[in-house]
């Protein structure tokens, strides 16, 4: 659907609801609304999270919107009607989930329950009170912070009854029509379903902003958290009780440790629970793989594989083993952290050792397995804490192998480079016009610390890491994880680096979407200027359509944004460009991607005299595009432009030459 609104570059993000086509009362079972919640469990816990009220703190709204889902199972075969919250067929084409709908009614039921009053009704209801699970010691959780508008919007959500904050919910995040918000709201036990849809019309959204497009920001994602200590004043306030159970614990660990060589060579690493030869095998730094310092040069594989081992601690056998030891069973102050579909068990056999140094008043030991790389880390001062971190690095080639970070303080990183890699630079991927500046590096191939733009809060400034082998030069992000990402630009089925004014200013304005894709593994990010089309009205000049796509080193999990960059003013020199405007995203979709190449996206467009149009674009592929609903239109192409009333409601359709339907990317 492509919603016209009050903003001059209001794009269309739409999103599929999963239940928004179920029909009748079908018959739903434990299995098939289990089956809905796994698949659908990020969206529900938003939706929790965004109709509990306000009044609870973000910590136990995190908790409580986690324990609603968690506990909105059937315990037995139940109709779909019973708080299922279906709403009527919008076509016969839409697929029916009766389980979707069945918990997302029982999800909304408990998060309207959770802000009525205590005393009301007899005893309280479940949902009103503290939940017995999850429950987190020692810290507050809370969603990422947004910008200003998300945080308007939570302002204005707050004002509002719970009954009002599900309308809203239902047609911005959910994408219902107000008769199906109705027949929610009223399965949900809402008494007056129209007073809900009336104070919901009342929210203004912030800055023009679609409201869909605020609701699925991380402000309001409970999944995604920050944490935070409590009152630390009073957590000492139990100090004998802590140091009665610190006690009870040091002396089964003394019990634990008599049988071996006690723990002080394994540093932070737990104790000991098996001695199997293959293991211990994989614990000798003796046994470390080493490459040949010139392996590379005469392999017919450049990756990870032929990596010398370098640094000046390589050969520290007492480091080593504190890093493999900690590596095969992290202790309790060990802090760990892995890319999605990264398992974080100990090696199968004997690593690959690839850095060994102190890097930042740090110790740092590299290594690869041929499936990961693995980061340890130790403070100069003490090996009674380490820092564990874990890779998918499988498949890796010249490019995707280039460089690993091995160092972070504050909001630096620091580099280590492939042994091939000739020279190192820096440039600001916000500003195309600027240079790339020089970044010097060791003699082991540690770089200096740059800016990492993945610790930045907002969008002022994107470094990127440039690194030259003779032939190429390659482009490298940082996205939070130990392996950057490859930036490149063209067509899926053959991308290329990034290099030139075109592909650098279209980068300059895709940057900032980078942000989206961080801590999920991403390997590559390929953006595509997939057309070109001529602004009608009394626009002047010519948009460009872009598809950016995220692979990830697992596979599954990618990201896919369709973006419309409208001409943009010219800036002085050395500023940052303006940002484009995302048409539509999705996960898991083989849009752009070399399995299907074939896109289609469209957003409504104002033109300066303040007539609005719905402008839509397809690749190569498409032959003809048509709208449908409030707004008719066909094109013989693959470019189309109608102008529109302010406030329609369109589908965007099209057709590839060979005559298979496409629908526009969602």
């Amino acid at each position: 659907m492509l919603n016209v609104s009050t903003q001059e570059a209001q794009h269309s993000r739409q999103a599929a609801d999963p239940g928004a086509a179920a029909a009748t009362h079908a018959p739903v079972d434990v299995e098939q609304a289990e089956a809905a919640l796994v698949e659908h469990y990020p969206r529900l816990v938003r939706i929790a999270y965004l109709v509990l009220p306000p009044a609870l703190g973000r910590h136990r709204r995190v908790l409580t919107a986690h324990a609603l889902v968690q506990r909105s199972l059937p315990r037995r075969r139940a109709a779909a009607g019973e708080g299922a919250a279906m709403p009527v067929q919008r076509r016969p084409e839409d697929a029916v989930d009766p389980g979707y709908a069945y918990v997302r009614g029982r999800v909304l039921r408990q998060a309207l329950e959770a802000g009525l009053p205590l005393g009301r009704g007899g005893w309280p209801k479940r949902a009103q009170l503290p939940p017995l699970l999850p429950q987190v010691w020692g810290l507050r959780l809370f969603p990422r912070s947004g910008g200003a508008d998300e945080l308007a919007l939570d302002q204005r959500l707050a004002a509002l009854s719970g009954p009002g904050r599900a309308a809203y919910v239902l047609r911005g995040l959910e994408r219902q029509g107000d008769a199906e918000v109705r027949r929610v709201l009223a399965a949900a036990g809402v008494a007056d379903p129209k007073a809900a849809l009336a104070e919901a019309d009342g929210v203004e959204t912030p800055g023009g902003a679609g409201g869909g497009t605020l609701l699925e920001s991380p402000e309001f994602d409970p999944c995604s958290l920050q944490g935070r200590p409590t009152d630390l004043m009073r957590r000492r306030q139990h100090t004998r009780a802590a140091l009665a159970a610190l006690a009870a614990a040091v002396v089964c660990g003394a019990l634990l440790a008599l049988p071996g060589d006690g723990w002080g060579p394994d540093g932070a690493a737990a104790p000991p629970y098996a001695l199997n030869p293959a293991a211990e095998a994989a614990l000798d730094p003796a046994k470390l793989l080493r490459a040949a310092p010139a392996a590379w040069q005469s392999s017919s594989r450049t990756d990870f594989t032929v990596w010398p081992a370098r640094g000046g601690l390589v050969d520290d056998e007492a480091l080593l083993r504190r890093a493999l030891a900690v590596w095969a069973r992290p202790g309790p102050k060990v802090q760990a952290s892995a890319t999605p579909g990264t398992l974080p068990g100990p090696p199968a056999g004997p690593p690959q050792l690839l850095f060994a140094g102190e890097v930042d008043n740090a110790r740092v030991v590299l290594f690869h397995d041929g499936l990961r790389a693995v980061r340890y880390a130790e403070p100069q001062d003490g090996t009674d804490v380490a820092a564990l971190d874990f890779a998918r690095t499988d498949g890796a080639d010249t490019a995707s192998s280039a460089a690993l970070v091995v160092g972070r303080t504050h909001a630096n990183v620091r580099y280590l480079t492939a042994p091939w890699v000739r020279g190192t630079a820096v440039r600001d991927l916000l500003v195309p016009d600027d240079a790339a500046r020089p970044l010097e590096r060791d003699a082991d191939g540690v770089t200096a610390p740059m800016q990492s733009p993945a610790a930045a809060s907002d969008c002022r400034s994107w470094d990127v890491l440039e690194v030259r082998d003779g032939v190429s030069t390659r482009v490298l992000t940082d996205l939070g994880e130990l392996a950057p990402a490859r930036l490149t630009s063209g067509p899926p089925a053959s991308p290329v680096d990034v290099a030139g004014g075109r592909a650098r200013l279209e980068w300059a304005r895709t940057a900032c979407l980078l942000p989206s894709m961080r801590a999920l593994g991403v390997r590559s990010v390929n953006s595509w200027r997939f057309a070109e089309q001529e602004l009608p009205g009394s626009g002047t000049g010519t948009a460009a359509w872009l598809c950016t796509r995220a692979e990830t080193w697992r596979g599954p999990g990618s990201r896919v944004l369709a973006q419309f960059q409208a001409p943009a003013p010219e800036a002085p020199p050395g500023a940052p460009v303006t940002a484009g405007a995302v048409a539509a995203r999705a996960q898991d979709s083989p849009a752009c991607g070399t399995r299907r190449p074939d896109v289609l996206a469209g957003v409504v467009w104002k033109d300066p005299d303040d007539r609005w149009y719905v402008l839509a674009a397809g690749s190569a592929r498409v032959a003809s595009l048509a709208t449908s609903g409030g707004v008719e239109g066909r094109s013989e192409g693959r470019l189309l432009a109608v102008e529109a009333e302010r406030g329609a409601r369109a589908e965007l359709s099209g057709t590839l030459e060979d005559g298979t339907r496409i629908d526009a990317l969602r």
